[in-house]
């Protein structure tokens, strides 16, 4: 139930006969995507009188474009997700023929049919975070937004009337975007905006990237017939993941018939009549109708008059902001991937929560005393992001590629172990792929503290493992040790189950010997 609030009017400014300023607003936000929506949701049930303001709506965003719901749900995972469905069927109807489905030798696909259907669903969601703000009594203004002051924003309408509000607390939720390469050329390629969107669907794609947003990509158009090159830097894709499963990943790809190209970089892009050639640092000439550029995201802070009031911002323009996601000015504050901490959607909706508990909550209500202990909620809240204890990490390449993380990697316990880690791996060929005659492993790992027996780490690449890491998360969020994992019944059959029966330890690391070998780098 929502606590007691005092409605002011539009423009009222008073002040109490103790001399206590009474604002528009108790928190006025910029920015309606998922951590900005959560944060004004919340905060309006804690009794806050709540303002957001959100750019126009458009399926491809820019400085001046945006629309409510942000870009998971517009123009990111949601979208993503529907295109990774659709991609799916291709592979499994190939499938189905040793299952003893009798097909007809073609199959017509219709993008533009599930393009509709996409662009159906996030007009649909739009419309449901619109309700959501509604039904939590938050003031909804679109049009784009600014700071003018440290208790002030101004908002510009569509029409071009500028509306100015007070404000107690500031929220910038304003996210990130795409970037595009300084690369000669680089204005004939797409960004994922674009490509969730394409008018037709390329015969022949072309990706520049190797983290998770090409590799899905790369995924969809291939799932859908198209011929796929993937250009990156590195040895593997997805650098930052743990190593054994990137190689997975690879091998996967591969076997779908994805093109990698590793250790490269495009150099150029040049029109052509019959599409777009690319090259490389290697010289190799690869042809393509779309080129598609997922080389990082820059957050969105450009148009906000941020430094103008003194808010302090880092070198690629993201918002600077403490742990309770509080910037140098202690009425704005700064969540989700503006802030360009942990950039994914899970994240921005916990921070948005943290928020709202942290500077609403506590500040408007005292509910919460001693900052340190409102320090220690927030952390508890945000399940100690820093160091991913609880965080999943989920890689969407394809049906079968499908690649989520949760707590520590295995190099990452390796550097912050302060005893010997063992590893738990299992690798095997699904049930299902043993009758499709297909060729993908599916591969299970689990990191446990040799000397306390916790779990540090779990991850798993192939069918289904979303769903089933969504209970390990839980599982490591508790503390579970490897002897609860293995004292627990699997469910047969499933992959699922694997993660209850790895006994034999696959690797150990020593404590020691990573002791001595910093030793050594000391004296030599």
């Amino acid at each position: 139930m929502a606590l007691p609030r005092k409605i002011l009017n539009d423009g009222e400014l008073s002040q109490t006969g103790d001399g206590e300023t009474h604002y528009d607003f108790d928190l006025f936000v910029i920015g309606a995507g998922s951590g900005g929506v959560r944060a004004s949701r919340f905060s309006a049930n804690f009794g806050a009188k709540v303002g957001i303001c959100e750019l126009p709506f458009h399926p491809i965003s820019s400085e001046v474009i945006g629309g409510v719901g942000g870009t998971c749900v517009i123009r990111g995972c949601v979208p993503k997700k529907i295109l990774v469905y659709g991609a799916s069927f291709g592979g499994e109807l190939e499938d189905a023929r040793n299952f003893g489905w009798e097909l007809n030798e073609k199959v017509d696909f219709n993008w533009k049919k599930l393009l509709q259907k996409k662009t159906d669903e996030i007009n649909r969601l739009n419309g449901i975070y619109k309700r959501l703000l509604s039904n939590a009594g938050v003031k909804l203004f679109e049009g784009e937004g600014k700071v003018v002051g440290t208790n002030e924003v101004e908002v510009t309408q569509l029409d071009g009337t500028k509306l100015s509000y007070s404000a107690k607390h500031i929220l910038i939720a304003t996210g990130s975007r795409a970037q595009r390469p300084d690369i000669p050329g680089q204005e004939l390629a797409i960004t994922s905006d674009e490509a969730l969107s394409l008018e037709d669907l390329p015969k022949r794609a072309l990706v520049l990237g190797g983290g998770y947003i090409a590799v899905e990509f790369a995924s969809i158009w291939r799932g859908m017939g198209a011929a796929v090159d993937v250009i990156f830097r590195k040895e593997l894709p997805l650098r930052g993941f743990d190593d054994e499963m990137r190689a997975v990943v690879a091998r996967n790809l591969e076997g779908r018939g994805i093109n990698l190209h590793p250790r490269t970089n495009l150099t150029e892009l040049i029109k052509t009549e019959d599409g777009i050639k690319a090259i490389t640092d290697h010289g190799e000439e690869l042809r393509a109708d779309v080129v598609l550029l997922a080389t990082g995201r820059t957050p969105n802070t450009k148009r906000l008059n941020l430094e103008a009031v003194g808010v302090e911002l880092d070198k690629v323009g993201a918002v600077k902001v403490d742990e309770n996601s509080r910037t140098n000015i202690p009425s704005i504050w700064a969540v989700g991937d503006v802030t360009n901490r942990v950039n994914l959607t899970p994240v921005a909706l916990m921070e948005g929560t943290c928020f709202a508990v942290w500077a609403l909550l506590a500040y408007r209500h005292r509910l919460l005393l001693p900052p340190k202990k409102s320090l220690a909620l927030n952390q508890f809240l945000v399940g100690k992001i820093a160091n991913r204890t609880t965080l999943i990490y989920l890689v969407q390449c394809s049906a079968y590629h499908l690649f989520p993380v949760v707590g520590l990697s295995e190099d990452q316990a390796i550097e912050q172990a302060k005893g010997d880690i063992l590893v738990f791996t299992s690798t095997f060929n699904p049930m299902k792929n043993t009758i499709s005659g297909r060729q993908e492993k599916s591969v299970m790992k689990l990191i446990v503290d040799a000397e306390t027996d916790k779990v540090l780490g779990a991850s798993m690449c192939g069918p289904d493992a979303p769903e089933i890491m969504q209970g390990i998360a839980i599982a490591l969020k508790c503390g579970a040790t490897k002897a609860q994992f293995d004292s627990t019944v699997g469910i047969h059959p499933s992959s699922a189950e694997e993660f209850v029966t790895m006994r034999s330890v696959s690797r150990q690391h020593c404590c020691w010997f990573k002791t001595q070998n910093k030793s050594l780098k000391t004296h030599f």
